[in-house]
């Protein structure tokens, strides 16, 4: 699918506009920034450039729609230029996979710019929003052939989920209070499900030397996320509770409120993600007893920080060692038929060695989440096939599938 960046000279539709005014109307209060007295100037003044920028908002951001949320805030206070501030601090490469270039800072984002990042969100997941979105299914039985993946090629796999908590700033325009009120919630909550459910320990990142830290596989702040305010106060408020058996690790306060992970080296994608289903809704469940439930609209789902973890949130990651395919001339066209992308390895490695690869889904948004993981494994074992048969020497044409 390709999508054709709109010109600014375009006349514009705004249906999600049109259909959210009322609601808009009520949000805020006319030109709601002007009380902030900020030395601006006009929109047309102000509009950014973003002839080198190949991110889905700057493809998207047109100076008519930059007019429109000018002088929008969110009732927390945040405004347009917070939303498009990460596309404008990393333009991308238009070589490379393209970034949604954009975040929320709150839930009412979504609401406040709905123009912006409707289109967005349709654009990165190649799915067009409708009035309501496909049922959450945890239903793990009907996963099919995640526990067979050939380990000759298979090294791990990773599912992992991310959560927004209801009435709080996303990590990029948190206060170090919401952080820490988030943190206590998340004390609160998974002490039940150690009492109830999985015993494990919660421990601060402030407390663990770089040696621990690179046990539990956590990585320090980006240059991304250092510009954009998520890693702000780093390490404050920020932890890691990991269970006792070492089958889920829930992330707090790092990437956004919530992020449960589940890695297992026997690449076991259906284990994985009933670790994650069972204990996902488990979780659900203590934190609207809690009377801060998850975050879901109706028209997206599961909403976080990112438009590219709108709807299901849920990531799949597989390590492949490949040597053949990486090389081959349709691989790009087999990823893109698949809905999945691959990442290169960080580091050289003989061209006579298997090189290590990570496999995951590129959308969240539009499928449930069997579906979704369903997509990645049959895409992990067609791949697998596609490089024993180049090691074979034969040809591959055949098992390319047709666009989905």
């Amino acid at each position: 699918m390709i999508i054709t960046p709109v010109s600014s000279s375009s006349p514009v539709v705004f249906p999600m506009e049109t259909r959210y005014r009322p609601i808009l109307e009520s949000l805020v209060p006319r030109d709601p920034l002007t009380q902030f007295h900020l030395r601006r100037g006009s929109p047309d003044d102000e509009f950014p450039d973003l002839c080198r920028n190949s991110t889905w908002m700057g493809r998207i951001l047109t100076p008519a729609m930059y007019r429109r949320q000018f002088d929008r805030c969110t009732h927390s206070g945040v405004m347009f230029d917070d939303v498009i501030r990460p596309g404008l601090e990393e333009p991308g490469d238009w070589s490379g996979p393209v970034s949604v270039g954009c975040v929320a800072g709150d839930a009412q984002s979504y609401i406040l710019f709905c123009d912006f990042f409707d289109r967005v969100i349709e654009a990165h997941h190649e799915h067009k929003i409708k009035s309501q979105t496909p049922e959450s299914d945890f239903n793990y039985d009907n996963l099919k052939g995640g526990d067979d993946l050939d380990r000759s090629f298979a090294v791990r796999c990773e599912v992992s989920v991310v959560r927004g908590v209801e009435d709080f700033c996303f990590p990029t325009h948190c206060s170090r209070g919401e952080r820490r009120q988030l943190l206590t919630l998340a004390r609160k909550a998974l002490q039940r499900l150690e009492d109830e459910e999985l015993p494990g320990r919660l421990v601060l990142i402030e407390e663990l030397n770089q040696e621990q830290q690179r046990e539990l596989n956590l990585n320090p702040p980006s240059s991304t996320q250092l510009r954009t305010g998520m890693a702000r106060d780093w390490p404050d408020a920020r932890a890691v509770w990991v269970s006792n058996d070492g089958s889920l690790m829930v992330w707090v306060n790092m990437d956004d409120h919530l992020r449960l992970v589940s890695t297992r080296d026997d690449t076991n994608i259906t284990e994985a993600f009933k670790c994650i289903c069972i204990h996902l809704q488990k979780l659900e469940g203590f934190y609207r007893e809690l009377r801060h439930p998850f975050i879901w609209k109706q028209q997206l789902g599961w909403v976080t920080s990112s438009p590219a973890d709108v709807g299901t949130g849920l990531r799949i990651r597989v390590h492949l060692k490949l040597q053949h395919l990486p090389k081959h001339r349709r691989l790009q066209d087999v990823l893109k038929r698949l809905r999945i992308c691959m990442d290169r390895p960080d580091t050289d490695v003989s061209p006579e060695s298997p090189a290590l690869y990570r496999v995951s889904n590129v959308a969240t948004f539009g499928v449930s989440e069997v579906d979704l993981t369903q997509l990645v494994v049959d895409g992990v074992k067609l791949l697998i096939a596609m490089e024993k048969r180049l090691e074979g020497g034969g040809d591959i044409d055949d098992l390319v599938p047709t666009q989905k």
